[in-house]
């Protein structure tokens, strides 16, 4: 698992018992700094948007926070679940961490306060991603069983927690769903999934607006939006990246080179105004 802090030009890349970030404006190709104190696998990292700390979930059943400006490479605070960590989430106010384990409990995390709420939206189900708006006005969060849950979210201003509401729940695919993230204006929603496709979803309604299927796509790992909102990249099991139009639904380009499944992305464009 990687992530770009483009900001700060760091890079940080994270797996079993590691956490290791680059320069990216180096030659050096070894990493300057080892974080330590991870003892399984990395499922998730983020950093909070000034770059001043950054967040990590794992397998060992606990959420992390690490202040990047600190010369002690242990993490600063800890939050202890008793299921491993599938995904981790920092709501746009960048006080509420949210995160979301095997046993199928979503736990709410107020990084201010220290008080942590739970909800387990289904039963004997994991939880395998959760996604905020930029807005912060609704939370997705995809299970194992192929279902997108939607809660409309209020409060998180000052001191005011956070409340979710529950929305709605869609039967998003057939199979395992995999991922979900909102687009950079807040109106659409994406799943993907086991069942060899990704969906897009309207926020107006939360009605389906493509389902994006290619005849040679395996499992639909991960998937970004352009910053405009009108494309969208997914990663797939046949070793194939492909960037979508979200309009017609139709593959614009796809991207060669991979031997074996491709399970994650990042993506990030600019417009540039002369």
């Amino acid at each position: 698992m990687y992530l770009f802090d483009t900001c700060q030009n760091i890079f940080l890349n994270a797996g079993y018992q590691h956490i290791r970030m680059y320069d990216l404006t180096s030659s050096n190709p070894n990493p300057v700094i080892n974080y330590e104190g991870v003892s399984k696998n990395v499922t998730g990292v983020g950093f909070q948007e000034d770059g001043k700390w950054m967040y990590t979930g794992g397998e060992d059943c606990s959420a992390r926070i690490w202040d990047l400006r600190s010369r002690n490479l242990q993490c600063q605070r800890i939050f202890q679940v008793s299921a491993p960590v599938n995904c981790v989430c920092l709501h746009p106010n960048q006080a509420e961490l949210v995160v979301g384990d095997q046993s199928g409990v979503i736990h709410l995390w107020d990084l201010k306060t220290d008080h942590n709420e739970q909800l387990i939206p289904e039963a004997e189900a994991s939880i395998q991603d959760i996604a905020v708006d930029p807005e912060g006005s609704y939370m997705a969060a995809v299970s194992n069983r192929g279902h997108c849950y939607i809660w409309s979210l209020t409060g998180g201003v000052g001191e005011e927690p956070i409340k979710l509401n529950p929305k709605l729940k869609i039967v998003a695919h057939k199979r395992y769903a995999l991922k979900c993230k909102f687009s950079p204006d807040s109106t659409l929603l994406v799943t993907t999934s086991a069942d060899q496709t990704a969906r897009i979803w309207k926020t107006s309604d939360f009605t389906l607006l493509q389902e994006l299927r290619h005849e040679a796509q395996r499992w639909v790992w991960d998937a970004a939006f352009s910053a405009d909102s009108q494309y969208i990249l997914t990663a797939s099991s046949d070793g194939v990246a492909r960037l979508w139009n979200v309009e017609t639904g139709a593959v614009e380009r796809e991207y060669n080179g991979h031997q074996k499944a491709v399970t994650s992305l990042a993506f990030r464009d600019e417009i540039i105004r002369e």
